[in-house]
């Protein structure tokens, strides 16, 4: 078993194994959820089953994720934390726009406060353009943006996503950041340099999109070690995630309750080495 829980400053601590509420949403993210009841359920049981990092946006619905989680879990327990992002707004045919203008960022900023329910955020990761296999621009105007929210207190603390080792240390010049959102699992292996460098400054690696882009041949490789530990596929592989760093989290998403009770159930397997070295070829292969 990795150790639960990681410390990111005086006043955050989270669990290494969070949640991510994006498909609490309609299809594509865009709309109301098919079962309300059930949506609420499944915020409610993450919590009962000690999860205390929460992955969300104002751009889930969009809004509509962040009004089920108000609805489901306000007033907020103590030690539950709240990560969400901005730099992007979606049209009214569910496309993604990328939104990096100072301004509107701040205005994200303020919408997903008044849909929280929030006086101040605990986390809010900058969604840069290379999340969606954007070019390598500067980010230092946009992230600056959230500094002076900071600084003004609406903000605790600051995070990135979609982002190269470049633009970290970018951001890390003008303001500590706690977390980096990329994509990242068994077999999307690209930024495993990011993954290292993120440990090495004791910054949480966040994997989105944990238990996707599976081959047959790789499912195949997973479903063996897994059958071989009495575990599932998907746990296997958010263990490996989880014992990938020392800062490793995930945050896998599920509107089943079913689901997310077997995900989180991941957080107490330990892979042994020979399982993870079978692992780690999926990722090279």
């Amino acid at each position: 078993m990795t150790n639960s829980t990681i410390t990111l400053a005086d006043d955050l601590t989270i669990t290494r194994m969070g949640y991510g509420a994006m498909q609490l949403a309609g299809p594509g993210v865009f709309g109301p959820p098919k079962d309300r009841d059930q949506a609420i359920a499944v915020l409610r049981e993450a919590v009962d089953l000690g999860v205390t990092h929460i992955d969300t946006s104002d751009f889930y619905g969009p809004v509509v994720v962040n009004e089920l989680i108000k609805e489901a879990l306000y007033p907020y327990p103590a030690g539950l934390h709240l990560v969400t992002k901005v730099g992007a707004r979606r049209g009214d045919d569910g496309s993604w726009n990328i939104s990096q203008d100072p301004d509107d960022l701040k205005a994200q900023v303020h919408e997903n406060l008044e849909h929280l329910g929030l006086d101040v955020l605990d986390v809010v990761n900058l969604r840069t353009p290379a999340h969606d296999g954007g070019s390598e621009e500067p980010i230092a105007k946009a992230f600056t943006a959230l500094v002076e929210l900071q600084q003004e207190g609406l903000i605790k603390h600051l995070g990135l996503s979609g982002v190269t080792i470049t633009q970290i240390r970018e951001a890390q010049a003008i303001a500590p950041i706690v977390t980096v959102q990329n994509l990242y699992n068994l077999v999307r292996r690209d930024d495993d340099d990011v993954v290292d460098y993120t440990a090495e400054h004791t910054i949480a690696f966040a994997s989105f999109f944990p238990l996707g882009g599976f081959t047959p041949l790789q499912s195949e490789t997973l479903a063996k070690v897994a059958s071989r530990l009495r575990a599932t596929p998907q746990q296997v592989a958010l263990a490996w995630l989880l014992q990938r760093s020392s800062t490793s989290v995930v945050i896998p998403g599920t509107s089943s309750l079913d689901h997310l009770r077997e995900n989180i159930a991941a957080r107490d397997l330990t892979l042994p080495a020979d399982a993870v070295a079978e692992l780690d070829a999926i990722g090279r292969s």
